[in-house]
């Protein structure tokens, strides 16, 4: 029987590249999006194209309801789960005296609530096939300070904290927990920032190992660490950045 992955949000950008390489790599996935039936409708095209079964849920992950929905899908065609990779993120983009509550909410359920629910339900499915190795994606906004990005930044540093309990308290389940960061990466989410092209023109003129982190750089990680040889990295969050945020 083939291996169940779930990649959250990922009708387009590292969600997609992700699951068409965990495809490639023999899984059958779930597809998650919130908004984008098309991209999301295509993505599965091109995993059905390399000879995978896919099935396509719509869910806001920052619902738990939504949430406990899309993983009783999975059960009634898959009946099985065993890699998660939380990826799906929105977010508002402000200075901390514009933020409302309002926004502040939106942007901790989908980024971080996510994370812990979306854990819950894959740990109950991944115990049943003697365990499962789960991967969230945060941002050096986690770590460091990025203009306008106080509640991303913040909810990606409640996503690091989240990844090392889950680590801990999902070990005893064979599941291993652990986290990429990446640095600015030229991605459709990337196009809701005001300030891209600064951001890009940054990344490009700064970053030590002469050139831009690529989607590509971090669905590697993110593929090393969903393999046997990580099994003894956990709770981690893997910084793949070029090495930008070792300047000061």
């Amino acid at each position: 029987m083939a291996k169940v992955a779930l990649v959250t949000g990922s009708s387009r950008g590292i969600g997609k590249a992700t699951a068409l390489r965990l495809a490639k790599e023999g899984y059958d996935i779930v597809i998650n999006y919130a908004r984008s039936k098309k991209a999301a409708l295509e993505t599965a095209g091109e995993i059905e194209a390399l000879g995978r079964k896919v099935l396509v849920v719509k869910a806001n992950v920052g619902d738990v309801e939504k949430i406990k929905g899309m993983f009783e899908e999975i059960d009634q065609v898959f009946d099985r789960l065993d890699i998660l990779v939380s990826n799906a993120a929105s977010g508002v983009q402000r200075p901390i005296m514009e933020l409302e509550e309002s926004h502040w909410n939106w942007t901790m359920n989908i980024n971080s609530k996510a994370l812990l629910f979306c854990a819950q339900e894959a740990a109950k499915r991944m115990e049943k096939n003697g365990g499962g190795k789960i991967v969230s994606i945060s941002s050096l906004g986690a770590i460091r300070y990025l203009e306008n990005y106080t509640t991303v930044g913040v909810s990606k540093a409640a996503v690091e904290a989240l990844t090392r309990y889950l680590a801990v308290e999902l070990s005893e389940k064979n599941i291993v927990v652990n986290a990429v960061s990446g640095g600015a990466v030229d991605t459709e989410a990337l196009k809701s920032f005001p300030n891209r092209e600064e951001l890009l023109a940054e990344a490009r003129a700064k970053t030590p190992a002469g050139k831009m982190v690529e989607i590509d750089d971090i669905v590697d990680t993110v593929m090393f660490l969903v393999s046997e040889k990580a099994s003894m990295i956990r709770g981690q969050t893997i910084i793949v950045d070029g090495g930008i945020s070792l300047l000061v």
